[in-house]
């Protein structure tokens, strides 16, 4: 394997990079194994944290793409983890609502989920982990 040259290593947009092209593999195998996606899990919180909403509001809360999410509501509903209903406030569109079988399937999604950031954070102690967490969430509210 070829050495990275120090002045890329020494860059934190790299490091990111790196690490979030190996996080996200290590959860789309996880969330895989548990027979789901991360959109899945995306929409399963939103609900499970916001309550009933539109496709819409599920959407622009998880960030995810409008075609995505209808694709990702039409699996989840197939296999009963959300039920689709009319709004009504406005026919023209459904409501989402988390089922009981899809708040079960949400907990056992963070379990896999925990794992996976159990695995990627390995070298980390309890406080280390915590500092990387909040510099993070710093920086991401500040880009967003």
């Amino acid at each position: 394997m070829e050495e990275t040259p120090e002045r890329l290593t020494a860059k934190p947009s790299w490091l990111l990079t790196q690490l979030a092209v190996h996080a996200h593999r290590l959860a789309s195998e996880g969330f895989a194994e548990a027979g789901a996606r991360g959109y899945h899990y995306r929409i399963l919180a939103t609900l499970d944290e916001f309550g009933p909403a539109s496709q819409v509001e599920i959407g622009r809360r998880g960030n995810i793409d409008r075609s995505d999410v209808v694709a990702a509501i039409n699996q989840l509903a197939e296999q009963g983890y959300v039920e689709r209903s009319p709004d009504p406030g406005d026919r023209r569109r459904n409501v989402v609502t988390l089922t009981e079988a899809g708040a079960g399937q949400l907990r056992r999604l963070d379990r896999t989920l925990d794992k996976v950031q159990d695995e990627l954070l390995a070298p980390l102690g309890t406080g280390d982990r915590e500092t990387l967490t909040r510099l993070l969430s710093q920086l991401l509210a500040h880009h967003q």
